[in-house]
């Protein structure tokens, strides 16, 4: 459980209908096959001790007497165990019948949660039972002080960021639902005890209510649902187990599958959602009880939850299309904006046949179409010099001869030789100031032009390259607006495809691969004999992909450089050694906070996701910050 995993599962253990003895059986049994898998949490259905179908049999004092003493076998049993077991059974307490979910650990049962809203449908769950008291009282059982209630929250005193609640079933579906105040008095993970009969709508309806349940209130939910054992008389059930984390489905056990669900929670991902979410305000309510218990090994946690290489990017097609249509439309609505609002001519823009300006061409041409306004209203601009190669060049011109833009070539080579001349620079001293002369010389161009024309410069930097500060200061960093600044390297590729497949236009479509093929490259230096790029950006600061893995990690979600890296190990397993991943942290990490003072004072442009680096509210942070304690972090891995 080392970095704040904790491994769950939802069980359906096989049923004997009405009969606890053999259902305890079948329930220790799962309980140790569970410990053996390093499960920290595991949850049975609802009134899995007898069965949720037993109807009028639970007035029976033979059946509850049976229950109560299969609950003592499940209970010892769990003595050698390091797993919190969550139960269902009935108990009359003071000649009174109650739903109730039993919290179990270590030999001891923790507290008793009863359930809340009874159904009225079904297996009309009101005719036998009765819901939680308003208060939260103490029962003995078995010589043992045990806390009664719908309000107790059981903390882990050993991984301190642990603490669990339970509603049960339908409690789920209720306006009030008892897991919103359970997380709003300190709760992170809710579990769910649940039995509901099988009909062609609900387990959708089911998925839909467990992920947006764990995202609006930003915590773990785990829910095990009766399965096939359950009475066929008036419906059937399936089984249907669920594991969310805030919004998503970690695992999940199909509709009649027979299987159990396994996964671990992030506890500082739910942490993390809930510190930057101001409308989370969490209460102090004096009539919640507070269990404490702990966990007798703290080994790490075998991760069996993917990671995605591609953090940014939707592995879903559709969901990836979507995407990248509304990125396209927030980038173009606000350059729309902009330029309706400062009565500007036209649009300026750097254009070099790469990712990023021929995703801001795109948008460009799209706030045109916003504003119905020709795309003759935009000046593109190429700008060889030194590293220019034919193959971007071509495209360069290829792309705003299809798109109807206007052209503009301005050779900088004979400027920049002169900037040379005039500071001492040695044009064969192909260093930092080489570089960065060209990319200012071309920034002065842009907003040359722009002045001329009464127009704006449209800024073509990305999210990766800022995060990374590969920028040059006042150079490409500055425009009047950065319509790429929130879009990361790896997703930027998916959006040119994206427009692409779609636009309609042959030759138009096959610049824009060619320019998808290409290496990125800021062509600051020389090409190769051949006239092939010889500068190429992931040779210097490494690959994009694992760049932006990093980065989406480190401040989307806040996480420490140790769990970063375990992330990282995960998602590229058997692809990148552990060693270069560490490398590639180490840079990272120096370059991200050495480069601060360039995104200090960044220009304004659209937030399309959510990682931002703009200065005015996004992120924000001292440009002499020191990374003394991540890099140290690293060192000691």
């Amino acid at each position: 459980m080392i970095d704040n995993f904790i491994k769950c599962s939802a069980i359906t253990p096989k049923l004997s209908l009405a009969n606890p003895v053999e259902n305890a059986k079948a329930i220790i049994n799962a309980m140790r096959d569970a410990d053996a898998k390093g499960v920290k949490i595991a949850v049975f259905p609802e009134l899995c001790i007898t069965g949720y179908t037993c109807g009028d049999l639970f007035m029976q004092e033979q059946l509850l007497d049976s229950a109560l003493r299969a609950l003592k076998d499940i209970v010892d049993a769990s003595n050698d165990l390091d797993v919190l077991v969550a139960v269902g059974l009935p108990m009359s307490i003071k000649a009174k019948l109650f739903n109730v979910a039993a919290l179990i650990k270590g030999g001891k049962v923790l507290g008793l949660v009863p359930k809340t809203y009874l159904s009225s449908t079904g297996e009309n769950e009101r005719r036998l039972f009765v819901p939680a008291p308003s208060e939260t009282v103490m029962i003995m059982m078995w010589g043992q002080e045990i806390p009664f209630g719908n309000r107790i929250i059981f903390h882990c005193e050993t991984l301190g960021q642990l603490a669990v609640a339970v509603e049960i079933g339908t409690d789920v579906l209720a306006i009030n639902a008892p897991s919103a105040s359970h997380v709003l008095n300190g709760a992170n993970v809710i579990l769910n005890l649940s039995a509901m009969p099988e009909v062609v709508t609900l387990a959708k309806k089911r998925r839909n209510t467990i992920m947006e349940q764990s995202s609006r209130l930003m915590c773990g939910y785990v829910l095990a649902s009766a399965g096939c054992g359950e009475s066929t008389s008036n419906g059937v059930y399936a089984g249907h187990n669920l594991i969310c984390e805030d919004g998503a489905v970690l695992a999940e056990s199909k509709p009649f599958a027979k299987t159990d669900c396994i996964t671990e929670l992030d506890l500082d991902k739910i942490t993390h959602k809930r510190r930057e979410n101001s409308m989370f305000e969490p209460e102090h309510d004096d009539g919640y009880e507070h269990v404490i218990f702990s966990y007798d090994k703290l080994e790490e946690t075998e991760l069996t939850r993917k990671y995605s290489t591609l953090p940014f990017v939707p592995s879903d097609e559709q969901e990836l299309r979507d995407r990248c249509h509304m990125i396209m439309d927030i980038q173009a609505h606000g350059l729309a904006r902009r330029l309706q609002h400062t009565h500007s001519k036209g649009l300026v823009i750097g254009i070099s046949g790469g990712l990023d300006s021929c995703l801001a061409l795109i948008v460009a041409a799209k706030a045109c179409d916003v504003l119905s306004r020709p795309h003759s209203d935009i000046l593109a601009v190429t700008m060889p010099c030194f590293g220019t190669s034919d193959r971007t060049y071509n495209n360069a011109v290829a792309m705003c001869g299809e798109l109807g833009v206007m052209l503009k070539h301005v050779d900088i080579r004979n400027a920049v030789m002169n900037h040379f001349a005039d500071i001492g620079q040695d044009p064969e001293k192909f260093d930092v100031t080489y570089e960065n002369s060209q990319a200012r010389e071309r920034t002065q161009v842009l907003m040359d032009l722009a002045n001329k024309e009464n127009s704006l410069v449209v800024g073509t930097g990305d999210l990766s390259e800022l995060a990374l500060g590969w920028c040059t200061y006042n150079g490409d960093h500055m425009s009047m607006y950065g319509v790429n600044a929130t879009v990361p390297k790896t997703l930027i590729r998916y959006v040119i495809k994206c427009y692409a497949e779609e636009c309609g236009n042959q030759r138009l479509m096959e610049t824009f691969m060619d320019v998808l093929d290409t290496p990125v490259s800021p062509e600051l230096l020389p090409p190769d004999s051949q006239g092939v790029i010889a500068q190429k950006t992931e040779e210097v600061i490494g690959k994009y992909e694992i760049n932006d893995l990093i980065l989406y990690h480190a401040i989307r979600w806040g996480y420490r450089p140790s769990k970063v890296y375990r992330i990282a190990s995960a998602a590229f397993a058997g692809k990148v050694e552990d060693e270069e991943l560490k490398s590639y942290l180490k840079n990272f990490y120096r370059r991200f906070f050495a480069q601060q003072f360039k995104r200090s004072c960044l220009p304004e442009g659209p937030k399309t996701g959510s990682v931002s680096m703009s200065p005015r509210g996004d992120w924000q942070m001292p440009s002499d910050a020191m990374a003394t304690a991540w890099l140290q972090e690293l060192e000691n891995l």
